[in-house]
């Protein structure tokens, strides 16, 4: 795997390679002769606080030097393309570019027009894909329960907006998932129905609930979307905030998974995404995992 763009399409038998190699440091933490003498350059246009950390913290511990490049101090702020930009950046011999860009499909031009064998990883594209949360939720669910082709997910929030959504949806149907039920006010729901064949629709959070075993709530996405579509905080959470009357419709060891950052009181009551059901800081920890098995199947040839 030269570079990681997007879980679309991707074989089951490379997504379990990527959790149990996961899971592989997990278990035995920092590698740091893997990586040693590589260099890791993070490259984000968008904020971020659990994608770039834990890639920064997964690098480290594959023993990588890390450059955090910050976009409103670089040349791009004064004209410089970005093709420039890579070019540049590829001069200084990089081995990997962890890009993250408001536009769809940029980090895939990225691998297109790149000079050299830099890899490039996704750390999030517009409302496209984010494989490597795709990955990391996969894998908490995994933890916990095995058998996807029985268990009944739900993803509620912003669908329309979410790359988390799509990358979701590609790793758990994958994987075997045969019932993923996707809930949203209908202005938030995907335009095109036929982007997440094999789902339900739904806008009844109550009823897609019913003997769920999964649940990933959304946060809206204000960042992509007009105003004229943002529902007030207190009508959303009264139709769509999960809530512990609205956990009990599901079954009682239901997951609960978010990607953060959470809206607590929007999408999420704080006593459900802080209780027992929820994996959110499993979420967090499985990131670094993930993200060193993603470094590593990119950098270091295969056995």
């Amino acid at each position: 795997m030269r570079h990681l763009l997007t879980l679309d399409h991707m074989p089951r038998a490379d997504i379990t390679r990527l959790l149990d190699r996961a899971e592989e440091f997990r278990a035995r933490g920092q590698q740091r002769g893997l990586l040693a003498g590589r260099t890791v350059l993070n490259l984000f246009f968008e904020n971020s606080t659990r994608t770039r950390t834990s890639f920064e913290i997964a690098a480290r511990r594959l023993g990588a030097d890390v450059v955090n490049f910050d976009v409103s101090r670089s040349s791009t702020a004064k004209g410089e393309s970005l093709l420039d930009t890579l070019h540049t950046l590829e001069a200084m011999k990089l081995d990997a570019l962890v890009v993250r860009h408001g536009e769809n499909r940029m980090p895939d031009w990225l691998a297109e027009h790149a000079n050299t064998m830099v890899a490039i990883i996704n750390a999030g594209d517009g409302s496209r894909a984010h494989p490597t949360q795709g990955l990391l939720d996969a894998l908490t669910v995994r933890q916990r329960r095995d058998d996807f082709e029985n268990l009944s997910i739900v993803i509620c929030g912003d669908i329309r907006h979410s790359r988390v959504a799509r990358s979701d949806v590609h790793a758990f149907t994958a994987l075997g998932a045969h019932d993923i039920r996707l809930c949203a006010p209908r202005a938030l729901l995907p335009e095109d129905a036929d982007e997440f064949r094999g789902c339900a629709l739904t806008e009844d959070f109550d009823a897609a609930l019913g003997d769920a075993d999964v649940v990933v709530m959304l946060r809206i996405q204000k960042e992509r979307m007009a105003a004229a579509l943002l529902p007030a905080d207190s009508d959303y959470f009264a139709q769509y905030g999960l809530d512990a009357r609205r956990l009990a419709l599901a079954t009682p060891d239901c997951l609960v998974l978010h990607p953060g950052p959470i809206n607590r009181g929007v999408e999420i009551a704080p006593e459900v995404a802080d209780g027992a059901q929820s994996r959110i800081l499993d979420q967090v920890g499985n990131g670094v995992s993930v993200r060193m098995a993603v470094l590593a199947e990119v950098l270091t040839p295969a056995a």
